[in-house]
């Protein structure tokens, strides 16, 4: 059992919670956000700013985020601000982890843009979080063995004598869009295949002058009118997405650009003939160096694949 020891004044709600991993590693804290159990795989970020838009990105579902970062809910959760069917504050209409995990969470939240609490905002959709937890180690742990199923449990709540993996589920048909939409006025039509594509994905494609039209993981039309095609990120097992990897082998088959990123990187190799496997722990961060082939320039990136 690891625990971190929390002085009065610090703490926010006196219910314990318990998370538990598949290796046997106990953590003791305290409930906030919803009050019941959760389960998924746990994984870590290291980002320092951005929780509301990392909780709302469709590539976390099926997970249990922990925030290495020490304090979190200082800004609260943002009023949500949607412009043309994109949100400009969040990266899907919803949050889509199964749990939260952070050191101290701030009560008091302060921002222009805020009109609730992080705590709040995670009851509103029914997400358990847990804090006083040592996000440092539990980082180093997952980072040294590899991210791994776990459960929050607040006291009072029954525990799962086993943990479904999330891994085994087609996550990318339950954050997909089901029906095309189409964005923005542009000289070149653009097909984007919704594998859990995030708001801000859109922003940027469309500062270049397309039109973008937003297919489900499955579409089952033409593509054959687009100049273009792209495969967005999402989550879980590319594998699963059977569907996709279809149309995008199709797509290669042709003269027009396709180009995939995160998991729709994954299913380009797929469809290409390559094989993909699971990373150790993934990168789940804001701040990723990248450096440019053939030069000396490194990119700090926002990333978030498994």
């Amino acid at each position: 059992m690891c625990a971190v020891k929390i002085t009065a004044m610090q703490i926010f709600n006196s219910q314990k919670s318990v998370l538990k991993l598949s290796d046997g590693l106990d953590f003791q804290g305290f409930s906030f956000g919803y009050t019941g159990p959760c389960e998924g795989e746990v994984i870590f970020s290291t980002s320092v700013f951005g929780c509301p838009e990392n909780l709302s990105d469709p590539a976390y579902e099926g997970k249990i985020l922990c925030l290495s970062y020490p304090i979190i809910g200082t800004y609260g959760a943002p009023s949500e601000i949607v412009t043309d069917g994109i949100s400009d504050t969040y990266q899907s209409g919803k949050p889509h982890i199964r749990g939260l995990i952070v050191l101290d969470y701030s009560s008091d939240f302060s921002h222009w843009g805020s009109n609730k609490s992080l705590d709040s905002w995670l009851k509103e959709w029914k997400i358990p979080g847990i804090y006083g937890i040592d996000t440092r180690f539990l980082s180093k742990h997952l980072r040294d063995n590899g991210t791994m199923l776990g459960q929050i449990i607040p006291d009072g709540c029954k525990e799962n004598a086993k943990v479904a993996n999330p891994e085994l589920e087609n996550l990318v048909a339950k954050v997909s869009c089901t029906e095309p939409r189409t964005y923005g006025k542009g000289g070149k039509k653009v097909a984007l295949i919704d594998c859990g594509v995030c708001d801000s994905t859109l922003r940027l494609l469309l500062a270049h002058n397309l039109e973008i039209t937003r297919v489900p993981w499955n579409y089952s039309g033409d593509l054959s009118g687009f100049d273009g095609i792209v495969i967005s990120s999402g989550p879980g097992n590319p594998a699963l997405c059977k569907e996709t990897v279809a149309i995008v082998k199709k797509a290669l088959e042709g003269n027009k650009p396709v180009w995939g990123f995160a998991l729709g990187a994954n299913i380009v190799e797929l469809a290409a003939g390559a094989k993909v496997y699971k990373m150790k722990f993934g990168h789940h961060t804001a701040n990723q160096p990248v450096r440019l082939a053939d030069s000396d320039t490194c990119l700090i990136t926002s990333q978030n694949q498994n």
